[in-house]
């Protein structure tokens, strides 16, 4: 009987259920998946083959991995632990809206705190290459201190795949575990109004979340799991017109950050139909597989929270994340445990796409994308 290597310890296939899980980036909100992450690690029977991760979603993935490595699943735990105390001592220094009031002005919504605002006008105005000579980044010592990379690049079993937004041809790079180090990190994590580029190997990178929040092409061609659970943080629905500018900006932001998901949802989603509807020729059917996939949503988790809240590194604000993110995840888990291997639980058409080929209540169309037969390359 063949066996898994899967956090720390070996076990059976037939007793360890692989998946492999897309992280998506938004700060501080990153802490609901820090939560989704410890609630999987509580159940010894699932497993994780690959992590690609975006900004904080490369950040939780490194981080995981390293405890996986370390201490098995109770080092997974730990490590996470560890690297968001590490970030809310940090963040009592750098954090913009650290332990900051909230002001309400007459016939608007709740604004962002004081601190955050004047800030936020800063870095419309001045670039990172004004403001931040020096280029000055505390998520570089965060990560050295939490994060064995060496150790990532030599014997991690996890497979990495860390996304940024390469400034110069505007395309993805995923980075692999071979490559890991604190700069790839980095780069995924660069938002350029805060961040000078993050310059590997004479090419410069942005945030990660511009062309990919988080890539899925990368688990097809690398992993024999077919099931990708998604970890959302980036809210895919909200029923209010934003109405301020910092709500309109955010909005626009999280449409822009979600856009390459859905992408590969509906390549993911067409592939799938060409399979059931026994579309392929004979020849090509041994070139393409279902892919099962899962979600977990922060929409109704994080809905309420103002976009301020990306920077708020409380540790009393990142464990209300946390616990919301476990919550989240344990109704995940209790719905659909028995689906891992054998069906997705979203429906791609109804829940990310709409009707293929169908006009759509607000009179737009549905547009459908080839689907990935060939490694596209990073």
């Amino acid at each position: 009987m063949s066996s898994a290597k899967t956090n720390g310890k070996a076990r059976s296939n037939d007793t360890v259920r692989m998946i492999n899980l897309a992280l998506q980036g938004g700060g501080a909100h990153g802490a609901f998946t820090w939560g989704v992450l410890d609630r999987l690690l509580d159940e010894p029977d699932i497993g994780f083959e690959g992590l690609s991760g975006t900004s904080a979603g490369a950040v939780n993935a490194v981080v995981l991995a390293h405890g996986l490595m370390d201490g098995g699943r109770k080092g997974g735990q730990a490590a996470l632990e560890d690297f968001w105390r590490r970030s809310s001592r940090g963040g009592s220094v750098w954090s913009p809206v650290n332990a900051l009031p909230q002001v309400t002005l007459p016939g608007m919504d709740m604004l962002k705190a004081a601190h955050y605002a004047a800030f936020d006008t800063m870095t419309r105005t001045f670039s990172p290459y004004e403001f931040n000579p020096l280029n000055i980044n505390p998520l570089h010592d965060l990560l050295t201190q939490s994060v064995d990379f060496e150790g990532l690049r030599s014997h991690c079993s996890t497979k990495l795949f860390l996304s940024a937004t390469n400034v110069r041809s505007g395309r993805v790079r995923v980075f692999e575990s071979k490559d890991v180090s604190a700069d790839v990190v980095m780069a995924s994590a660069c938002l350029p109004f805060l961040f000078q580029a993050v310059e590997i190997d004479g090419e410069h990178y942005w945030d990660g979340g511009y062309v990919g929040n988080p890539a899925l092409f990368p688990f097809f061609y690398n992993c024999e799991s077919r099931d990708v659970m998604i970890v959302h943080i980036n809210p895919m629905v909200r029923d209010e017109v934003p109405k301020t500018a910092p709500d309109i900006l955010n909005r626009i932001n999280e449409i822009s950050f979600n856009s390459s998901l859905l992408d590969e949802l509906r390549a993911i989603n067409f592939v799938s139909r060409l399979i059931d509807q026994e579309w392929l020729k004979e020849e090509y059917k041994d070139r393409l597989r279902h892919i099962l996939v899962h979600s977990v949503h922060a929409d109704d988790a994080l809905r309420d929270l103002p976009v301020s809240s990306k920077f708020d590194v409380n540790w009393s604000f990142l464990t209300k994340l946390r616990d919301r993110g476990r919550s989240e995840a344990d109704a995940w888990l209790k719905a659909n445990r028995d689906a891992i291997g054998n069906t997705s639980t979203v429906d791609l058409e109804s829940q990310y796409l709409g009707l293929p080929g169908k006009r759509q209540a607000d009179g737009s169309q549905t547009r459908v994308s080839p689907a990935l037969t060939e490694d596209p390359g990073h």
